[in-house]
């Protein structure tokens, strides 16, 4: 399934994507007096019920088709995926030759940091570039939404607690990104974690481990590569993670971007993200997740 958050009449609602467009879940299900989340939330707390609702609010529609319940995507306006995780977790220097791009060892265990919520931001959003900074950067990645609570687990079996995936972008304000150790100003900025434009469940994703992953600046391709490039898998990662603190359904994980991110060229070849810019992340089998840079004068 693909699920996904859009905002209608300052209220958040649940859809699904299917080829004729989006279900509303709300009304298709009130309409076909079935029983189903109606929330991200729910969908993912719900577990394997709350899919079989969703599944069989879909195989309704698509048999008792009716526009009353079906939107055109065009025509909605996008929440991120998730809008309260308890965690937004990233890691970093996590593909081979992004960690050789910048010059920087290959590390042995995953670097990780941290975003809050203020980031969070939905396809088609308007993103104001901070005025503390004319070093924004773009990073491709691939998002992970936790579905069950993990602690201590084994890799063979990390990604049985996986809900689905979703394209995200780690912006990052480079030179607050520097100012200090600690890379936590230049990546929390005001959206500076947008996801979306959809959660594809993990059922429909058979290897996260091999998918194509690219970012393009106003229709310019900046980064091409492939999830298997990462120096620790999807396993690993949320293996690693669990050892040393629960992760809980609605959790987000950022696995790190490839190469051709602005600050891995030479210092005069660098071309950071302006006011206008639309900067566009398109992962294999996850949609593309599409944002304006803007001005906050």
């Amino acid at each position: 399934m693909k699920l996904l958050q859009y905002k209608q009449s300052n209220q958040l609602r649940l859809g699904m994507k299917v080829e004729k467009g989006i279900i509303d879940i709300a009304a298709a299900s009130q309409e076909l007096g079935l029983a189903a989340p109606q929330s991200i939330e729910e969908a993912i707390g719900g577990g394997e019920v709350a899919a079989s609702q969703l599944e069989a609010v879909m195989k309704a529609v698509l048999e008792n088709f009716k526009t009353v319940y079906m939107l055109e995507e065009t025509n909605l306006s996008f929440a991120p995926v998730v809008m309260n995780p308890q965690k937004i977790i990233c890691v970093g220097l996590n593909y081979r030759k992004h960690a050789e791009e910048t010059k920087a060892e290959i590390p042995t265990s995953p670097i990780l940091f941290n975003k809050f919520a203020n980031a969070l931001s939905a396809h088609g959003d308007c993103i104001e570039l901070p005025q503390t900074s004319d070093e924004v950067d773009y990073e491709a990645e691939l998002a992970i939404i936790i579905g069950k609570t993990a602690k201590n687990i084994e890799e063979a079996e990390a990604l049985d607690y996986v809900f689905g995936y979703s394209c995200a972008n780690d912006l990052s304000a480079r030179n607050l990104q520097r100012r200090t150790s600690q890379w936590l100003l230049g990546k929390s900025c005001d959206g500076f974690a947008p996801i979306g434009p959809y959660i594809v469940t993990s059922d429909e994703v058979a290897d996260p481990d091999k998918l194509t992953i690219s970012c393009s600046v106003n229709g310019i391709q900046k980064q091409h590569s492939n999830t298997a490039d990462m120096i620790f898998s999807c396993r690993a990662i949320i293996s690693y993670i669990s050892r040393h603190m629960t992760l809980v359904p609605g959790d987000v994980i950022l696995t790190g971007t490839p190469e051709g991110v602005a600050i891995g060229y030479p210092k005069d070849q660098r071309v950071y993200l302006k006011s206008g810019d639309k900067v566009a992340v398109q992962i294999e089998q996850l949609g593309e997740l599409s944002v304006t840079m803007i001005s906050s004068n």
